[in-house]
């Protein structure tokens, strides 16, 4: 499934995700945004994995906060822009 949220600022965030039993699986993020270091995409990509797909976009926004490594720079972006566009795949492109 495929998922798409331009922010207010204007950058885009894509989302990628497979759904397994329910669940969220292999979730990819990608988009014109800018994040330092890139490194910290792992850890928010990984917190995806597993998460309830009836999870709302709060819930998934607090669950990809929870992950972003502590000193990391999220610009142009941010958990909520994930969560919206996680919500817009699974929800078919809807507003999440």
């Amino acid at each position: 499934m495929h998922g798409e949220y331009k922010t207010p600022g204007g950058k885009l965030v894509v989302v990628d995700v497979n759904v397994d039993g329910g669940r969220l699986a292999g979730a990819q993020i990608s988009g014109d945004f800018f994040l330092y270091p890139e490194e910290a995409l792992t850890p928010i990509t990984a917190a995806l994995d597993g998460l309830p797909v009836t999870l709302d976009a709060a819930g998934i926004a607090e669950a990809v906060e929870q992950a972003i490594p502590a000193g990391t720079e999220l610009m142009g972006f941010s958990a909520e822009a994930i969560a919206i566009a996680v919500r817009r795949a699974i929800d078919g492109g809807a507003e999440g």
